[in-house]
């Protein structure tokens, strides 16, 4: 196996697995914030049990996520070198902001919240949690905007064969970031919306806690519409943005070989064949792919064969053509997965508002298994953006091959695939374990069901003693 290939296989794996966390954390200490402020507002002590019971799963999700961040970055300068080289310049400004901004000011908070409870007022505390959200964001953004140079780079000059920033504000007014933030976060929502929605039904299906977990089912519902459509929303301006800044990513996630008609049909299906660059059988939407691209019912989608050339004759001879397939399915994995989590949310917001939703056994079942569609979906939607891009690093100015380290070898990224794998595994062990502990544990109530107001404050210290 080549060092480039394994280069490549080490980095996405440990970012497919940093990126399982980091989405779950923005959704999960949002819908935490809500929850508090319903609380303050409403001044009803459930909503405070649930900030805390549900802010526990949050900070094991965050102590783990923070650990496989770290991993990640260790790879620029040992695979990745070159890469570094030309574009450090640029890529380290953000990076250093997320660092030192941004993910200081989520530890510190953190630690006022954990410890802040019976210490500061309510308003100050949720304060505190409210701060820790509009960090995780930031953390989010700033690390869009390293990757949003790397799809359209912006801001910068080329001096001595490297990437030097000439201009901070194109870089974060950069347009491909601006379509870019709006769809991770809405993904984010949705990823701790359903992972709540998830477990609440589990604990609904046991009929355990049941007032505590179908008003959070409740409240996740809510957010699961609402980041659903953000997320179909955001989308469509990221695919017509990408029409212009990077249109063989747009010809490759529809496997289009050559221009298409006028109007452009959206092709659902497609058995392609890369080796003879065409598709042997198709099943499409009239008209779809236009209005998706320029918000009418006509006009042409340029193919794959014809930006080839004029790639070719723009940067120089070689292959320009991203891997097809991967980058066609996992565009419409995506999709799938975001239609089905819209149909779902809708289903379970009205259960909730025609208060059935005890009644509908296999909604709540189907809500288990839906946890892992936002997982499937964030992770379809990277590869889509990440592969797509293929074979630039750097749009237009820098490809993979030329980015990895020239004296790194094959064995000594082995050994290190096979080193971090590891630690990974171990990582998700423990994370699922803490997880399903703290879910058996529940929330603390005692005879939920019954018509007592008396509950029980799990996090008290003296309930809690044998």
């Amino acid at each position: 196996m080549s060092e480039l290939f394994l280069a490549r296989l080490q980095f996405g794996a440990t970012t497919i697995f940093h990126f399982l966390f980091v989405p779950l954390s923005i959704g999960l200490v949002f819908m935490v914030a809500l929850m508090e402020t319903l609380y303050v507002v409403k001044k009803q002590e459930i909503y405070k049990k649930m900030a805390k019971f549900w802010g526990h799963l949050f900070l094991i999700n965050f102590a783990v996520g923070v650990v496989t961040g770290i991993i990640q970055e260790f790879q620029f300068g040992m695979n990745w070198s070159e890469y570094s080289r030309f574009v450090g310049d640029v890529f380290g400004a953000p990076l250093a902001i997320e660092a030192l901004l941004a993910f200081f000011m989520e530890s510190t908070f953190i630690g006022l919240w954990i410890f802040g409870w019976d210490r500061l007022s309510k308003k100050v505390h949720l304060l505190c949690i409210w701060l820790v959200s509009i960090g995780t964001m930031l953390s989010a953004f700033w690390i869009l905007a390293a990757n949003s140079f790397m799809q359209e780079p912006v801001g910068m000059e080329i001096n001595n064969g490297r990437a030097e920033m000439n201009d901070f504000g194109a870089l974060i007014t950069n347009p491909q970031l601006w379509v870019e933030f709006p769809h991770v976060v809405f993904g984010a929502l949705a990823t701790g919306a359903f992972f709540i929605g998830g477990v609440s039904a589990y604990k609904l299906l046991k009929k355990s806690e049941v007032t505590f977990f179908r008003k959070s089912f409740n409240i996740s519902m809510v957010i699961a519409l609402v980041s659903g459509l953000g997320i179909a929303f955001s989308g469509h301006a990221q695919a017509q943005h990408l029409m212009h800044s990077q249109p063989m990513k747009m010809a490759a996630s529809e496997a289009l070989w050559e221009d298409s008609a006028d109007p452009a049909p959206w092709t659902l299906f497609a058995d392609i064949d890369v080796e003879n660059q065409e598709n042997a059988l198709e099943i499409q939407i009239p008209y779809a792919l236009s209005y998706l691209t320029y918000e009418k019912f006509s006009g042409s989608v340029p193919g794959m064969l014809s930006l080839q050339a004029e790639y070719e004759e723009k940067y120089g001879p070689g292959n320009y053509i991203p891997p097809v397939k991967t980058t066609f399915w996992s565009f419409r994995i995506m999709v799938i997965a975001g239609m089905v989590m819209i149909l779902v949310s809708l289903l379970g917001l009205w259960a909730s508002y025609r208060n059935t939703i005890m009644e509908k056994k296999f909604l709540l079942k189907t809500m288990v298994g839906l946890i892992s569609f936002p997982f499937i979906a964030n992770t379809a939607g990277w590869i889509m953006t990440e592969i797509g891009r293929q074979p630039w690093t750097v749009f237009g100015y820098m490809t993979t091959s030329a980015s990895v380290s020239p004296n790194v070898t094959a064995e000594s990224l082995l050994f290190s695939l096979i080193a971090f794998t590891t630690i990974y595994l171990i990582l998700a062990i423990v994370l699922v374990y803490l997880f399903v502990r703290e879910i058996k544990k529940g929330a603390g109530y005692h005879d939920v069901q019954s018509d007592s107001n008396i509950s029980i404050d799990p996090f008290d210290k003296e309930v809690m003693q044998p």
